[in-house]
C-alpha cells in the first residue's frame, strides 16, 4: 500500500493573517482569489486592482504572448460603498481567449521540461489545456491580491519597486530606487536602464526569431519597511519571502543582500559596524545584509534578485514519448507563448513583496487586523454605510412597509 499524505492537493494558499487562496486553470472558465485578513476601512475599487493587472496581462508587446486576455477583474465580496468591510475580498477574472486545441497532442505525450508528466504522475489526471494549474496565468490572482496589500502598505509609507536587470548575458548597471520608479515602465522589457533595455530587446527578438527562448532575472528593492518584522528560523522574513518568490513559475533562484557574492567575501568585510543615527538609534554602517539580520528586518532597504530559466514552451523541434501509443515523437510546441518571462514577472515580484510585508506587519501588530483606523469599538465611522431612510435624496428608491 502507498502512503496517503494528509495535505493532498494543497499549496493553493499563502500568508498567515493576510491569507491568499486561489483557484483556476490556464484554459478554465475563470481565475479567482479570496483574500482574507484585509482590514476594514480601506478605500478599494476594481480600478485599483485593474491597474496592477494591466501591467501583468498578456499581449502588451511583441515580446509577450499574444493571448488576448483583458484580465478584467470583478470584486464580488468584501467591499461596501467603496470600502473594505473586514470580510474576505473575493475577486474573479474571466478567461476570454483560451484555445486548448493546440495542446491536444500533449495530453499523453508530455512536453519537455513542463509540469505535464509530474502532474499526471501525482494525480492520475490533469487539466491539460494551456498547462492547467501549473501555468503562469495563475499569477493573475497573486497580482490582484498584491494590489490590495500595496494600497495598505503605501498608507504606511512602504514602497516596493523592481526591474529586469539581466536577460541572457546582458546585465544592466546598478540603478537607484528612484531610477526604477521613473524608468521601469517606459519600455516593454521593464529594465530601468534605457540603453540596456534596448540591447535586451534585440536579444529577445533574436531568440524569438529562432523559435527559442531565454532566461533572465529581476532586481527588487523596498523603502520604508520598519525594523523588527520576521521571526527566527522557519518564519524568518527571507524564508517566507523566498517561498513566495520560488513559487513563481520558472524561478530557479532567490537571493537578498550580497546573495551569491557572499561566498567570496570575508567575514570582516561583510560584517557591518554599528553607529548611532541622528535619532539616537543603533544603525548598521552599510547594507550588505539586504535589510535583514537574523531573519528579522533592520529598517534598511530590503533588496535582492530572482532568477528565471528560459520559457519551456518553444516552437523548436524536441522529442517526447506518448505513453498511450508507446511511440517516440518529434514535436513542436506551437502556440502563444512568452519568449522571456522577467518583463511580465516584475509586477508579480512586487505583489509577492507587498503581500509578505503586509502579512508580517499584521503579525507584528503594526496594523490593526480588524480596521485601518485603529479605533476598536467605534461604530459611527466615515466609511460606515448611511441608512437610505435618512437620506431624502433616496426617497424614491426607499422600500416602504406594506400590509402583506
Amino acid at each position: 500500500m502507498g502512503t496517503h499524505p494528509i495535505w493532498a492537493m494543497n499549496g493553493n494558499q499563502f500568508g498567515r493573517l493576510f491569507r491568499v487562496t486561489t483557484y483556476g486553470e490556464s484554459h478554465g472558465p475563470a481565475m479567482g482569489v479570496t483574500v482574507s485578513g484585509v482590514p476594514a476601512g480601506l478605500e478599494l475599487t476594481e480600478e485599483d486592482v485593474q491597474r496592477e493587472l494591466d501591467r501583468r496581462k498578456p499581449g502588451q508587446s511583441m515580446i509577450t504572448t499574444s493571448r488576448g486576455e483583458p484580465d478584467a477583474v470583478v470584486i464580488n465580496s468584501g467591499v461596501q460603498d467603496g470600502y473594505t468591510t473586514g470580510t474576505p475580498v473575493g475577486m474573479v477574472v474571466q478567461n476570454k481567449d483560451a484555445r486548448s486545441g493546440k495542446y491536444e497532442p500533449f495530453v499523453t505525450a508530455p512536453r519537455p521540461s513542463h509540469g505535464d508528466f509530474t502532474y499526471s504522475a501525482k494525480f492520475g489526471t490533469r487539466n491539460w489545456g494551456g498547462g492547467g494549474r501549473s501555468s503562469a496565468r495563475e499569477t493573475v490572482n497573486w497580482v490582484a491580491a498584491g494590489a490590495i496589500a500595496k494600497k495598505i502598505n503605501e498608507r504606511l509609507g512602504v514602497e516596493v519597486k523592481a526591474h529586469v536587470n539581466q536577460i541572457d548575458d546582458i546585465v544592466a548597471p546598478d540603478v537607484s530606487f528612484e531610477e526604477m520608479v521613473e524608468h521601469t515602465e517606459e519600455n516593454p522589457v521593464r529594465c530601468a536602464h534605457p540603453e540596456t533595455a534596448e540591447e535586451m530587446r534585440e536579444r529577445i527578438d533574436q531568440y524569438q526569431q529562432e523559435g527559442d527562448s531565454i532566461g533572465g532575472s529581476i532586481y527588487f528593492e523596498t523603502r520604508g519597511v520598519p525594523r523588527g518584522l520576521g521571526a527566527p528560523r522557519f518564519d524568518s522574513f527571507p524564508a517566507r519571502l523566498g517561498q513566495l518568490m520560488m513559487a513563481i513559475p520558472a524561478t530557479t533562484a532567490f537571493e537578498f543582500g550580497l546573495g551569491r557574492a557572499a561566498r567570496e567575501v570575508a567575514g570582516i568585510d561583510r560584517n557591518e559596524d554599528w553607529e548611532f543615527s541622528e535619532e539616537g538609534d543603533p544603525v548598521p554602517v552599510g547594507n550588505d545584509h539586504g535589510g535583514i539580520q537574523g531573519g528579522i528586518t533592520t529598517g534598511e532597504p530590503i533588496y535582492g534578485e530572482v532568477t528565471w530559466h528560459a520559457p519551456t514552451s518553444i516552437p523548436k523541434e524536441q522529442t517526447t514519448v506518448d505513453w498511450e501509443t508507446r511511440e517516440e515523437k518529434r514535436i513542436q510546441v506551437v502556440g502563444r507563448h512568452d519568449p522571456v518571462l522577467p518583463p511580465r514577472a516584475v509586477p508579480v515580484v512586487e505583489a509577492m513583496l507587498h503581500c509578505t510585508i503586509l502579512d508580517f506587519m499584521l503579525l507584528a501588530g503594526r496594523v490593526n487586523p480588524d480596521r485601518l483606523d485603529d479605533r476598536p469599538g467605534e461604530y459611527d465611522t466615515d466609511y460606515h454605510p448611511s441608512s437610505p431612510q435618512n437620506d431624502p435624496a433616496d426617497a424614491a428608491t426607499r422600500a416602504e412597509p406594506t400590509d402583506e
